[in-house]
Parts: C-alpha cells; sequence; structure tokens
C-alpha cells in the first residue's frame, strides 16, 4: 500500500484529493496537514511514502519544506500556480498537478508515481509489488477503471488511436496510445516486437520464423524490431 499526506492550507483540497484517493484502493491515507510544521511534525513520526504539496502556504511555502528534507518521500504537486513547474521538477518531484484537476489526471499522476515507488523501494512499502517485479496501475476502460497487475498482461496492441490490453482472462479497450505503456511498462518484463505489439516475455509460449506464440495468440515479429528477440537469445 502506498501511505500518504496531504499538505495544503486549504480545506476543499483535502476533501477533493481523500474523495480521488477512495476510489484508489492502495492509497491510505497517514495524516492531513495544513500547514509545512504540521508536516515536518507528521513526516518526524509516520513513515509516508508519498506527499500531495501545495506550494503557496502561509509562513513556509512547500517547495520551501521540499529543501528541508534530507529522504523526503515522493511528491505530487497540487497547486493553482503553473509558472513553478520549472522549478518543482528541478527538486525532483513526480508529477505537477494545476487546480482544479481532473479524476483522470490525478489517476495518471498516481501511475506515474506508483512506477518510481516500485523501481526504488522495497516490499515492506509496497506489498502489491512481487520479487519478480510486478507492480499494478489503472487504466480506463468501458467508463470504469481498472486495476491491471503487470502479471496478468499476456500482450498491448495499438488499434487506432486506442490500445488493446490482453489479460489472461479479459480484454480492456483504453484510449491510451501503446507509446504509453511503452514508457509505463519495465522493460526487463515487456519487449517492443512490432510497432503494433509489446509482449509480456514471462508469457512467450514459442518463437518460430516471424512469429511469437502466447497462449493461443499468434503475435507477428516487425522488421525493425526484431533485434529486440534476438537479445532474448542472448541474455
Amino acid at each position: 500500500m502506498i501511505r500518504y499526506v496531504i499538505v495544503d492550507d486549504e480545506p476543499i483540497a483535502h476533501r477533493i484529493i481523500e474523495k480521488y484517493c477512495n476510489d484508489l484502493p492502495h492509497l491510505v491515507k497517514k495524516g492531513n496537514c495544513y500547514n509545512a510544521f504540521e508536516a515536518m511534525g507528521l513526516l518526524n513520526e509516520q513513515q509516508v511514502d508519498l506527499l500531495f504539496l501545495d506550494i503557496n502556504m502561509p509562513k513556509l511555502s512547500g517547495f520551501d519544506l521540499l529543501k528541508t528534507l534530507p529522504n523526503p518521500p515522493k511528491i505530487i504537486v497540487t497547486t493553482a500556480y503553473k509558472e513553478f513547474a520549472l522549478e518543482g521538477y528541478e527538486l525532483n518531484i513526480s508529477d505537477y498537478l494545476l487546480k482544479p484537476f481532473s479524476f483522470d489526471r490525478f489517476v495518471k499522476a498516481i501511475n506515474k508515481t506508483l512506477l518510481t515507488i516500485n523501481k526504488n523501494s522495497s516490499n515492506e512499502v509496497l506489498p502489491i509489488q512481487s520479487p519478480s517485479k510486478s507492480h499494478s496501475f489503472f487504466i480506463k476502460g468501458d467508463k470504469k477503471y481498472h486495476q491491471v497487475h503487470t502479471e496478468d498482461i499476456l500482450f498491448i496492441e495499438a488499434y487506432g488511436h486506442y490500445s488493446k490490453l490482453y489479460l489472461k482472462n479479459e480484454m480492456i479497450l483504453t484510449n491510451e496510445k501503446i507509446s504509453a505503456f511503452e514508457d509505463l511498462l519495465s522493460e526487463d518484463n515487456f519487449l517492443r516486437i512490432h510497432k503494433s505489439f509489446i509482449v509480456n516475455v514471462d508469457h512467450i509460449k514459442l518463437i518460430e520464423g516471424n512469429r511469437i506464440s502466447i497462449y493461443e495468440h499468434k503475435i507477428p515479429i516487425g522488421q525493425t524490431y526484431k533485434n529486440n528477440i534476438d537479445n532474448l537469445y542472448n541474455s
């Protein structure tokens, strides 16, 4: 689970973020702070994985708080001021949300942060992460948000401006482009083998000629991606 804290001087911001977080089952609230000093105290007492951090707060700004933390958790900035984005990324924040932000945009920020936590944290922080570097993310399909565990993905197919995620027991059609999944998924387990296909290497049953077999599916290997397949033999 991801343990989060909201740091914002506006109560309505707390309510909105909490409402969004309540729809994502792997997020657990550890506290609400209404200024930077409250956050300092809480961070000294609690183990926290993620801060939702406002910038413009009384006495000490969100970025000033961040600069005082020797080992800060992951940071998602939530602010009405777009002009501080560059400074935020120089401070190694995970994402920068401009108020008011939609649930769709919030989920994208969480997915981005979840990926970095999975790569850098131990299983004590994220039980959903398996020893095989598995992780999960949320994807919108059929007007619902699906939590997808990477080990369940067989392959991903580009479908016009959409993508099809083929899982062990279902297929999800989403409006995310295949390039977004190439950035999101671990290079150790997923391989681009065609301009229209990314496969989960763990599920490859057979490679024969210019095709890969995954369960009953036959997936073509693109000529420009053949070196990716050759690297499997030599790894």
